[in-house]
């Protein structure tokens, strides 16, 4: 396992997009952008979504995934993180979601509607890249 290095941490504090790679039945890669965050404490990326999306669906049944993302102020600083989902949980993800519209939109509460229900893919990060 590897740990996300601290000089890093800030971009889970800005607009920060990241785009992750999800694996399909066929094999195939599937890319999303997406709003990310970080659990310091445990070590894990964060990406909520949906329930049935095509990126929950995917790594429920093959958990390797893939995310790189740009600081939004230095596009030739990144990172890029491999490893696997650990956890798909409910637990606080709608509580997540307004947590990341306050920091991506500035808004208090998630503006879109909830078709099923929000969870939250919980990442440990096997192999990193960086730019520096």
């Amino acid at each position: 396992m590897a740990e996300i290095p601290s000089e890093f941490h800030d971009l889970f504090e800005k607009k920060t997009f990241a785009h992750v790679t999800t694996m399909m039945p066929d094999g195939d890669p599937h890319v999303t952008p997406v709003w990310i965050d970080y659990d310091r404490d445990a070590n894990r990326l964060l990406v909520n979504t949906e329930r049935g999306r095509r990126k929950e669906r995917n790594v429920a049944s093959d958990p390797t995934i893939a995310a790189s993302m740009i600081d939004p102020e230095n596009p030739y600083r990144f990172l890029s993180v491999t490893g696997e989902v650990t956890e798909i949980t409910t637990d606080g993800a709608r509580e997540h979601i307004d947590e990341l519209t306050r920091r991506y939109m500035g808004e208090d509460d998630y503006p879109n509607p909830i078709q099923t229900e929000r969870v939250i893919l919980r990442i440990r990060p096997d192999e990193l890249l960086t730019s520096d």
